[in-house]
């Protein structure tokens, strides 16, 4: 018994350990708990069924359990074998039926839920259509109703079902937004893969890629922001106005030769690269350097310009200083421009 003690004595650090280790793993606004949306409220009702279902089962087998070994133990000063019972029809059959019971009220409900948030709404006239596709390590966000593209920053109307065509242009990635709906894969080869979800309120609910795709998989982030039908209406407005290049004739240069051959702002640029539109008022730089909080928004597009491989590393982004061969003075001046850069209704 004191052996025993010993033991768990040694393994009681290991396990508050643990606890706080794993206390640690999650983000509150990455909770699959607090379902903000209908699609994630029936996978949260599916996940409450399941626990509901195992915590009956548990008590029953180990009430049962406790009910034996208290009324069928060894007595003190008793010697003799007990009655070897070898079979119960009734209760095997019982505790056959009742399982298979269990079973199928849950998988019933699974193949319910699995239908019906797999439905396709991108034919449907009410629903706002947006195609992703993923990067590493980045989000691209095209409207083709609206004629707008975007990246890292969804914006949705509330109350509307939201339909999806996911893609890659890379490696497999995984689109995540815990608060409003489940993970839906972006394949390889073309395959393109469709989703759905609603947000019922407004706010600002946090995404993630969910499927392990290189160096900075932990940091591929994104935001989905719900608004109201009015501010997405300006939203979208604001995005397809024209924007202006830097007034000084040398930053534009720069600008218009270094950078719009891969990104786009406005109505310019390429479209290999994150649309730079509005950027100087998003809430973060490469959706990790959160402006306000790591630096403004200038500072963190210089920490984000002068080396980009310390901020993620393994992106596909050239050096600034060494592949472009832009000086300091260049890169502050590209960075004063940008985070200055913001839609009229920021």
């Amino acid at each position: 018994m004191m052996k025993r003690w010993q033991a768990v004595k040694r393994l009681l650090p290991l396990f508050a350990g643990l606890v706080l280790l794993l206390s640690a793993c999650g983000r509150e606004d990455l909770s699959a708990l607090r379902p903000q949306g209908p699609v994630a409220q029936g996978q949260f009702d599916l996940m409450k069924l399941s626990i509901a279902i195992m915590i009956v089962v548990l008590l029953i087998v180990f009430g049962i359990a406790a009910y034996v070994w208290v009324r069928f133990r060894r007595r003190p000063g008793q010697t003799d074998i007990p009655e070897q019972v070898e079979g119960n029809f009734k209760l095997e059959v019982l505790w056959t039926v009742i399982p298979l019971v269990l079973v199928l009220i849950l998988g019933v409900a699974t193949v319910q839920k699995v239908f019906s948030y797999g439905e396709n709404y991108w034919n449907d006239k009410n629903a706002v259509k947006v195609k992703v596709t993923s990067h590493q390590f980045w989000w691209e966000f095209n409207y083709p109703d609206y004629g707008v593209t975007t990246a890292q920053d969804l914006v949705i109307p509330t109350g509307k079902k939201i339909a999806f065509q996911l893609k890659t242009a890379d490696v497999l990635h995984s689109f995540w937004v815990p608060s409003l709906a489940g993970k839906t894969d972006t394949n390889p080869e073309g395959a393109i893969n469709n989703a759905w979800f609603t947000a019922d309120k407004e706010g600002v609910y946090l995404g993630k890629c969910a499927e392990l795709c290189g160096q900075s998989h932990g940091l591929m982030e994104f935001k989905v922001k719900a608004v109201s039908q009015a501010s997405f209406d300006s939203w979208v407005k604001a995005m397809k106005e024209p924007v202006a290049m830097p007034e000084d004739k040398a930053t534009a240069e720069v600008f218009k030769n270094q950078c719009l051959t891969c990104h786009a702002i406005g109505s310019e640029g390429g479209p290999s690269a994150p649309n730079l539109t509005g950027i100087g008022g998003r809430e973060s730089v490469a959706s990790i350097l959160i402006n306000g909080t790591d630096g403004t928004a200038k500072e963190n597009l210089k920490t984000w310009l002068e080396d980009p491989q310390a901020v993620k590393p393994g992106n596909k982004m050239p050096n600034p200083k060494k592949d472009l061969k832009l000086t300091d003075e260049q890169i502050d001046a590209i960075a004063d421009y940008l985070a200055n850069s913001k839609l009229k209704t920021q």
